[in-house]
């Protein structure tokens, strides 16, 4: 699996505004990855994203965070995975995820965007959905409170720790997802929970 290049792209909100958010998990994965690389994101005008390139599971991958607003990430990981010369197949596009609870890490490829606005605008720019997603869980709210508030939200002090172990975990599945492929790395890492319950398998 670690021939040739691969783009590993976080999706997020501006982290001036958001740090911290449900929303940015997926940024601050990417952001956690370079950071344990020791190689600092850097402005990429062409791409439209922070960028660095590092070695990861064995390959070389440039890890990107866009420049804009969830809702128009598509453009720069477009942009990105043109400018790094990244086919499709070894594009991994990490987000935050309203249907996993806080603590699950998914990945897969493919599928529908689920109402991600993040997603729904790459599938836009890339004209395809079959790109590899680490899907980071963030929860839904309780009771009638606004999904689209909730993701824009800090999370609870008392959320800090799991939220600081399933950046762990989901670092742990990209490199995994990179190194042996998506099937190795589901068995790995579906059924694991960051906060050390039992995932829920309905």
């Amino acid at each position: 699996m670690t021939d040739g290049r691969w783009l590993v792209a976080g999706l997020g909100n501006p982290p001036d505004a958001y740090a911290g958010t449900r929303h940015n998990v997926g940024a601050e994965l990417v952001e956690r990855l370079a950071d344990d690389a020791g190689r600092p994101l850097t402005r990429n005008r062409r791409a439209g994203c922070r960028t660095a390139e590092v070695r990861l599971g064995g390959a070389g991958v440039v890890l990107a965070v866009p420049e804009a607003y969830m809702n128009t990430s598509g453009g720069p990981v477009q942009r990105a995975a043109g400018w790094y010369r990244v086919p499709l197949e070894r594009l991994v596009v990490c987000h935050d995820d309203l249907d996993l609870p806080l603590g699950e890490v998914r990945l897969k490829r493919g599928g529908g965007h689920g109402g991600h606005n993040g997603l729904k605008d790459v599938d836009r720019a890339l004209g395809s959905r079959d790109y590899l997603r680490v899907r980071i869980g963030v929860g839904r709210p309780d009771g009638r409170a606004s999904a689209a508030d909730h993701v824009l939200r800090p999370f609870a002090a008392e959320e800090a720790p799991t939220v600081a172990s399933v950046l762990t975990s989901a670092a742990d599945a990209v490199a995994t997802l990179i190194a042996d492929g998506l099937g190795p790395a589901q068995n790995r890492h579906h059924g694991r929970r960051a906060d050390g319950q039992e995932e829920d398998r309905r």
